[in-house]
């Protein structure tokens, strides 16, 4: 369900700044309208808006009337306003859908009145009189419709430029003699059942502030980062290799021999067919592999510890309270300690380029230094690096000068401690 988001602002320019913060956050043209009082006229001609006079106005209607979705800057702003008559209220200028609200089929014949078009929009009744009043007496309106889930950003650009408190408003007005409106309680319109209205919330001035002193501090962890590796790989190569080796390999050899000479028994013996066979053989070489193990390659990590020393900044956000009643406030200040730091002064720091009261915060800071629970039951050297960092932020440049004021300040505490 749509909302109808209304506010009222005393000046133009602040209205027109709410319309362009309202486009800038993503609200559509078509949704945001702006109502401006131009009794005087100053609007139209800065819009070039000729050929009317007051006749015309004084009929109800408006030349130049239009939905003028263009709103921006100044330029554009005024570029999609159109001028109109409202009965009741006077010369006016409008832009945005709450125009069509105004105008009736004819250009320029208005219907209702800033009145009706408000409750159109869903703005209860008695609200929209005293907005229409406020418009009539000078100021502008600025409206947006927009879905829930912008409502509050709608409200927040809205009430940064500090819109006008309508019941405060109102009974001031009521004060001079406004009569306020008079309600129709039987009354109903289409619109006003589809949205819901949601007036401007107003700035006041809280009663009491609280502000919180926020102070970093530092955390050191650790987190592995991996920062290279090794990889072994095992791959096979081959090369040539050769070796000798001696190979035996015989051969058949037959001689035929001429002989001349008697046979003997032998021969006769052996004389008869027979055959004789002889094998030849030869070596070859034969081949085989045998694997060894030649060498290791052993992989692992070696862990090494070491100690980093981590060097950084925090931040802490201190509560300065400035003027004669926060200087006085100082806790456990008194007359006495001023003597002191007067005497002081007159030891060391007269023939200085600087007035005892210029030296005056200096003491006070650093009697202010033991109400710090960081710097109690601790000593000058541990914490002035700390007190002279947070000096330098207020007083750049001055630490050397007002440093023994400091000091003097902070170990006059001490003494009124242990007193």
């Amino acid at each position: 369900m749509a909302k109808t988001i209304v506010g009222l602002y005393d000046d133009f320019a602040t209205a027109q700044q709410v319309v362009q913060d309202l486009l800038d956050a993503g609200f559509a043209d078509e949704d945001v309208s702006l109502v401006a009082s131009d009794s005087a006229g100053d609007l139209s001609r800065q819009r070039n808006i000729a050929d009317h006079d007051d006749s015309t106005l004084g009929t109800g209607t408006g030349v130049g009337a239009g939905t003028g979705a263009a709103i921006g800057g100044i330029g554009g702003l005024l570029i999609g306003l159109g001028a109109l008559a409202i009965p009741g209220i006077g010369p006016v200028v409008a832009a945005g859908p709450i125009v069509a609200a105004l105008v009736g089929a004819g250009v320029g014949a208005v219907v209702g009145g800033l009145v009706g078009a408000l409750v159109d929009m869903g703005v209860p009744e008695e609200d929209a009189h005293y907005y229409a009043e406020g418009v009539r007496q000078g100021g502008t309106l600025v409206t947006v419709s927009t879905p829930d889930h912008m409502v509050d950003e709608a409200v927040m650009i809205m009430e940064r430029h500090h819109p006008v408190d309508i019941d405060e408003r109102g009974s001031t007005w009521r004060e001079t003699g406004w009569s306020g409106p008079e309600i129709d309680t039987t009354a109903a319109t289409s619109a006003a059942p589809q949205r819901e209205f949601t007036p401007t919330p107003t700035r006041r001035e809280p009663s009491e502030a609280n502000l919180d002193v926020v102070e970093e501090e530092l955390v050191v962890g650790k987190r592995p980062v991996e920062q290279g590796s090794v990889r072994v790989r095992s791959y096979i190569t081959e090369r040539p290799v050769e070796e000798t080796v001696r190979l035996r390999e015989e051969h058949a050899h037959v001689e035929r021999r001429r002989v001349d000479r008697p046979a003997d028994d032998a021969d006769l013996d052996a004389f008869e067919e027979g055959e004789i066979e002889i094998t030849t053989t030869r070596e070859e070489p034969v081949v085989t592999k045998k694997a060894r193990v030649v060498e290791e390659v052993a992989v692992n990590k070696e862990v090494q510890e070491r100690d980093e020393t981590i060097r950084d900044t925090v931040r802490r956000k201190d509560i300065e309270v400035e003027g004669a009643e926060a200087e006085a406030g100082t806790t456990g200040y008194r007359h006495a300690d001023d003597l002191d730091f007067r005497t002081h002064y007159n030891s060391y720091y007269t023939n200085s380029n600087y007035t005892y009261d210029e030296y005056v915060p200096a003491y006070r800071y650093g009697y202010g230094l033991t109400n710090d629970a960081r710097y109690q039951h601790r000593d000058w050297g541990d914490i002035e690096p700390d007190i002279r960092r947070s000096w330098e932020q207020r007083n750049p440049g001055t630490w050397e000068q007002f440093k023994d004021a400091v000091r003097h300040g902070w170990e006059r505490t001490k003494e009124t401690v242990r007193s």
